[in-house]
């Protein structure tokens, strides 16, 4: 395989387990349902925080085996197949506690981040310019979360569990391209043990800390629409999942698809002023998802969740490149990642919590409010860290 190859092969691996991922969200309270929860915020609530569960704490494992062995094909290989065996089980498997299933979902999230993590550090460990390589990382993402959650609506209409079979399916076509990329996937130097090389990153560069908190309170939001939002949308309007997923694109769609010259323009005008904006009127657009009058109304604030997101999201992560050391861009990255994830697993747990204990509008306000607040609070610590912007986009 050709350099060129190697970096389509791996940005379709970040695609596929994404999109195998936001797949199941459009419909979640119906797949509970149907897999033995309550098919409401109690149940679904844990279904999600499982998977991320396991991407948190297994995220670094992947890396620090990758690197002793030397090589990343046959480790990505491998978590696709895990992931791939948790969704066809729970795709076909006969009644059993709902406890059981978490469990499965845990492995297989412990699995997957496997395939996602690694093929990312692969393609950090090509050259010929992480600017390109990085590049095709990030429109994989885009597409992956962009297209599965309308995608993964249509596919509830022929059952609840034919998302989670569609997701395994497609990543066992992962597992087995994984293995051709074993001679050509080396490991560098820098993924293993990353939890600790996160920590340390901190304490050499605690201003970090600042577009890592923004990093977190963004995922957290995407966390709180994939359970809390999929809930009211259906509870509120009636939606089928096809028309909850379409709602879903509305904000992934253009959260994919501006992220790019949204990105270019922080390079061009600084990170301040299109983080800090952006996550204000992020949190605004938010609250206002739960004030729309009608479908129709909430589908154009969605539109305006998801344009905000992709004004403040490259230009924050642009802001952890621009920070952090030359030698160890890689550990900081991967350190934004693992906060994103708490983040998610947070905007699961705490939304749900919310909605269940006071009302939807209740959890839209907190979880809105969050990002207000915080954008406001961080605003004299981000204007200490402008750095005019870099070409980190021009690539």
């Amino acid at each position: 395989m050709t350099r060129r190859s190697d970096r389509l092969a791996l940005a379709a691996v970040v695609f596929t387990v994404l999109f195998s991922q936001v797949l199941l969200y459009p419909g979640v309270p119906q797949l509970v349902e149907s897999l033995g929860g309550s098919g409401e915020l109690d149940a679904s609530t844990p279904f999600l925080a499982a998977e991320f569960a396991g991407f948190v704490l297994f995220a670094g494992v992947w890396g620090a085996l990758s690197d002793r062995a030397g090589e990343r094909g046959r480790f990505i290989s491998a978590g696709a197949a895990g992931g791939a065996l948790a969704y066809v089980a729970l795709a076909f498997a006969p009644s059993i506690p709902f406890w059981l299933v978490l469990v499965v979902r845990f492995v297989g999230g412990a699995f997957t981040i496997g395939a996602f993590s690694l093929a990312i550090a692969t393609l950090m460990d090509f050259g010929g310019g992480n600017g390109r390589n990085m590049g095709a990382a990030g429109i994989a993402i885009g597409l992956g979360t962009g297209l599965g959650a309308p995608l993964g609506g249509q596919l509830y209409r022929l059952g609840p569990r034919v998302p989670l079979a569609v997701g395994g399916g497609l990543l066992v076509v992962v597992a087995l391209a994984g293995l051709r990329l074993r001679e050509q996937a080396t490991a560098g130097g820098g993924t293993g043990s990353r939890l600790l090389a996160v920590a340390r990153s901190l304490a050499d560069e605690p201003t970090l800390s600042v577009p890592f908190a923004f990093g977190f309170a963004d995922r957290f939001t995407a966390g709180f629409f994939a359970l809390v939002g999929v809930d009211y949308f259906q509870t509120e309007f009636g939606l089928d999942p096809a028309a909850t997923g379409a709602l879903l694109g509305c904000f992934f769609l253009p959260f994919a698809l501006l992220q790019y010259p949204f990105g270019v323009l922080s390079d061009r005008v600084g990170r301040v002023g299109p983080i800090a904006a952006g996550s204000f009127a992020y949190g605004v657009v938010i609250v206002a998802v739960s004030l729309a009058p009608s479908v129709t109304a909430v589908a154009g604030t969605m539109i305006l969740v998801g344009a905000f997101g992709a004004l403040c999201a490259p230009a924050t992560l642009a802001l952890v490149n621009d920070i952090a050391p030359a030698d160890e861009r890689g550990t900081a990255t991967g350190g934004f990642n693992i906060v994103g994830s708490l983040g998610f697993l947070a905007g699961s747990v705490v939304g749900g919590g919310l909605a269940t204990q006071f009302d939807y509008t209740t959890a839209f306000r907190v979880a809105g409010g969050a990002e207000i607040l915080l954008a406001l609070v961080l605003l004299p610590f981000l204007l200490r860290l402008e750095t005019g912007g870099s070409d980190t986009f021009d690539r």
